[in-house]
């Protein structure tokens, strides 16, 4: 009987996200949002007066490096994915063989 209400439950609490049918999503920010974070870490200092075009294009690399390799997820997602290894397993997989899937 647990089961089928944790199913249940599971169930309600997708449906009720606010991220329903969309778990996860590629972060998106830019050179400028890791400017202001900088900025906001180190007050009264205005890094990007002081930035040359080498620190410029490193901003600009890092906001694209962290694109290609953070997602923003639904809370729930996440917790299944931590609490389920062999769920996250079979994502992996899943995602691992794609081609052939296709």
């Amino acid at each position: 009987m647990g089961d089928i209400l944790n199913e249940a439950y599971g169930i309600v609490q997708c449906k009720d996200c606010p991220w329903y049918k969309s778990c996860v999503a590629p972060m998106k920010f830019t050179a400028e949002d890791i400017r202001r974070q900088l900025q906001s870490s180190t007050p009264g200092v205005d890094i990007y007066q002081q930035a040359d075009l080498g620190m410029q294009n490193l901003l600009s690399s890092m906001a694209t490096a962290a694109q290609n390799s953070l997602l923003e997820g639904c809370p729930i997602f996440i917790d299944r994915l931590r609490s389920n290894p062999k769920l996250a397993q079979r994502l992996k997989e899943i995602m691992q063989n794609w081609s052939s899937e296709n």
